[in-house]
């Protein structure tokens, strides 16, 4: 018996975006690696790669992520 069974049918309301189609699905039709979501509307999972560009931009530049540059260390 599997210890996890594969959810292959969505919930109703479900959204996700299908990073291989590049296309908006209700539930997730396909695998994990492969989508974005959920999403609460269809709306917002059309957006999906706008939203993940802008989040990639907010924390490019949030100096609260990045580590203060390491000095050039060179072996004697």
């Amino acid at each position: 018996m599997a210890l996890f069974k594969k959810r292959t049918v969505g919930k109703p309301g479900e959204w996700y975006y299908c990073l291989e189609h590049k296309k908006v699905e209700e539930g997730p039709d396909c695998p994990a690696k492969n989508r974005f979501g959920p999403y609460g509307s269809r709306e917002e999972a059309s957006r999906a790669m706008e939203t993940a560009r802008e989040r990639n931009l907010e924390w490019e530049t949030d100096p609260k992520w990045h580590d203060a540059p390491k000095t050039d260390q060179h072996p004697d």
